[in-house]
């Protein structure tokens, strides 16, 4: 009798295991915010090759799955957010560059670069960061320090937007340079007869075109560092806005090797050479590399009062800022890029950018479509405008660490009515119903949970203001959270096969100290990564 019940049980567990689907890997014991259209909340899911196989009760899928297991100890699970607007390979370069972000003032800046300049001895010395709105005096400062600490070295400094630069004696005399001299769309700054370094949009470009060209090594080194740095704050593709097309066989090759693993949506730069690539060639798709659009540039930033307004800067009436082409380059662009299929995705800032490329694209979209065509950053809009997004199915791509960073001097620049109208992200995903969120690293800080934040909370880690900045504008936690996930993936076209864990998607997910969406609101952006996953993988642990 005894060795029938043995028999009994044995053959029960042999067919019990036998009946279990082999997986690559279970996660379980977990909170899984799916990001699906009810956002629904599940415990558990199963991953075969890359892919989400089934997502339910931990019960269910440990009964019904065997394979390696992944106990998440009862912490938030998300999809792998999605970056909707950086600059990948720029942050990665600048990773080998003078860091000068988050500098209180010129002198300061100038010691780091003595200490820079003493580890790295030759070449030309690059930084990137300064922001002169942080500093006491708030004004640009000029190069007579530089050309004296410097006298036989190009140094070339930008600001922290990118669209303004201080480079000294040397680097201006390479480039050419002379004073009074003039550009379209940019500003080589003269006063008293004297270049001051001071170099703004387009005029920045005079300089850099000088920079010799990195090898391709030191392009792999720094898409590999931006990787590093990713994953480590939970993002797992990255929209890469305004890049060359000679990028793309360096990062193909990365990928096929499986060093560079992370997803790219690359947006290729506004030129002639990159039309040409892309008119030709057709759009570039495979599982991590996805290029089939264009970046077009319209006029500067807010900072650096390159920003092309209606009316001129409330704290410097001389000037309304500019565009950085010609009208007409912008709708003969729009034009082609829609006669060949592409999306197009337009840099406004001012008031007037966004209204002139607004009309641009409905003369072109004419009205509700789904072409995805975007304006990254829609940082002031008119309130007669808000409506052409929606009319013309335009999409906002907006960063909202933007608003935190500018909040202390925004409403000097624009006053107090203008500014009513800038980092409105709540009346902009109104337009349409959804928008894409980003953070525009290195401009701001690669860490999605500050984007978090700042939508949703829109103060500084500071807690400063007290009630918020614009209170009218912020984002409920699961907009945020569809902003830097299905909707970014949808912003690039591939809603299908990510931003949600859902059944067939990849299975690029993160695990959190911290439930985004419970947690403190003054703790929202202290949430840190423990683990990041792409494809089922680990490429990240705590």
């Amino acid at each position: 009798m005894a060795k029938n019940i043995l028999w009994v049980l044995g053959t029960f567990f042999l067919f019990s295991c036998s009946s279990q689907k082999s997986v690559d890997l279970i996660v379980h014991n977990a909170k899984v915010y799916t990001v699906d259209n009810q956002f629904t909340v599940a415990e558990a899911f199963a991953v075969k090759d890359g892919k989400i196989l089934e997502v339910g009760a931990s019960k269910d899928i440990l009964s019904k799955y065997q394979g390696e297991t992944l106990d998440a100890e009862g912490n938030a699970i998300f999809p792998g957010f999605i970056d909707g607007h950086a600059h990948f390979y720029g942050y990665g370069a600048g990773l080998q560059n003078a860091n000068l972000v988050g500098t209180k003032s010129w002198d300061e800046i100038l010691e780091k670069l003595k200490a820079f300049s003493i580890e790295n001895p030759e070449g030309w010395i690059i930084g990137r960061g300064w922001d002169q709105n942080d500093w006491p005096t708030k004004e640009f400062p000029d190069n007579q320090k530089l050309n004296e600490l410097f006298p036989n070295r190009p140094v070339i400094l930008s600001r922290v937007d990118g669209h303004a630069a201080i480079a000294n004696k040397f680097a201006l005399d390479l480039a050419g340079l002379k004073p009074n001299q003039k550009i379209e769309g940019g500003e080589i700054e003269t006063v008293q007869g004297k270049l001051t370094g001071i170099l703004v949009d387009n005029a920045e470009g005079l300089v850099v075109s000088k920079i010799p060209a990195p090898s391709a090594k030191q392009i792999r080194e720094s898409l590999l560092d931006a990787q590093r740095n990713c994953f480590a704050v939970g993002l797992t593709t990255v929209t890469d806005c305004g890049i060359s097309h000679e990028l793309i066989p360096i990062i193909s090759d990365l990928q096929k090797e499986n060093q560079l693993k992370m997803r790219i949506y690359g947006m290729l730069s506004d030129n002639a050479a990159n039309y040409e690539y892309l008119f030709k060639n057709g759009a570039v798709k495979t599982e991590r590399l996805n290029i089939r659009s264009f970046k077009v540039y319209m006029d500067g930033a807010l900072g650096s009062r390159g920003a092309c307004l209606l009316e001129p800067y409330s704290d410097k009436a001389s000037t309304s800022g500019f565009l950085l082409s010609a009208k007409t380059h912008f709708e003969e662009v729009a034009k082609k890029i829609a006669e060949k299929g592409f999306q197009m995705n337009t840099h406004a800032i001012g008031d007037s950018a966004n209204r002139e490329i607004l009309s641009i694209y409905g003369r072109v979209l004419k009205g509700k479509n789904d072409a995805r065509w975007r304006i990254e950053h829609a940082q002031v809009v008119n309130q007669e405008d808000f409506k052409l997004f929606g009319n013309n199915s335009v999409i906002p791509s907006v960063q909202s660490t933007h608003a935190t960073s500018d909040m202390y001097w925004a409403a000097d620049r624009l006053g107090s009515e203008r500014v009513k109208g800038a980092y409105a992200f709540k009346q902009l995903l109104d337009q349409n119903g959804w928008l894409v969120l980003g953070t525009d690293f290195p401009v701001e800080d690669i860490n999605p949970m500050f984007t978090f934040y700042s939508a949703v909370v829109r103060k500084d880690q500071k807690n400063y203001p007290e009630t918020g900045f614009q209170m009218e504008n912020s984002l409920s936690r699961e907009e945020a959270i569809r902003g830097m996930t299905i909707w970014a993936a949808k912003g690039n076209f591939e809603e299908k096969e990510k931003g949600s864990l859902e059944v067939g998607k990849f299975a690029d997910f993160i695990i959190l100290d911290q439930d985004l969406m419970k947690a403190d609101a003054a703790n929202l952006f202290k949430t840190k990564v423990l683990k990041t996953y792409l494809n089922g993988e680990k490429v990240y642990a705590k």
